[in-house]
């Protein structure tokens, strides 16, 4: 019966109670021991803080460029078309509906790996040169978008 279910034995646990008298095993300090930064309400230090040795962040070299406002495109490869039939249009939304994507924030970018044989027609932000070479071989057309 429904109100007869109850967990397996040994998987719950009562949450600890801190700070809730001498009797419970876990009063006064709460484990928190005596004194010092952590045992202060609010205490403790900052996410990599190091204890004023100078942070792993800002030990390591930093290499390259990081363009903050680059708008990274979704890759997808031309085998990745070919269950596509002849004659049809491919576009970012085809592709998430067809669950060959997940996700498409900022547009697409068609890659050359794999083979294409059906005549589509794509459109996409961006295409590789050997991208759209292989489908304008297969009959179909690359369309920046």
């Amino acid at each position: 019966m429904l109100n007869e279910l109850s967990p397996a034995a040994g998987s719950t646990k009562v949450g600890k109670r801190k700070g809730r008298g001498i009797g419970s095993g876990n009063g006064k300090t709460a484990g928190r021991g005596h004194k010092g930064q952590k045992a202060r309400s609010g205490g403790g230090v900052r996410i990599g803080f190091e204890g004023g040795q100078m942070p792993l962040t800002r030990r390591v070299p930093k290499r390259g460029f990081n363009n903050i406002f680059a708008k990274p495109l979704e890759h997808v490869n031309i085998k990745s078309l070919d269950s596509f039939t002849d004659g049809d249009v491919v576009d970012a939304e085809v592709l998430l509906a067809k669950g060959i994507l997940s996700k498409c924030q900022y547009g697409i970018k068609i890659l050359a790996v794999g083979e294409l044989n059906a005549k589509l027609t794509v459109r996409a932000n961006a295409f590789s040169a050997g991208a759209k070479a292989k489908i304008e071989a297969a009959g179909g057309k690359a369309e920046v978008v």
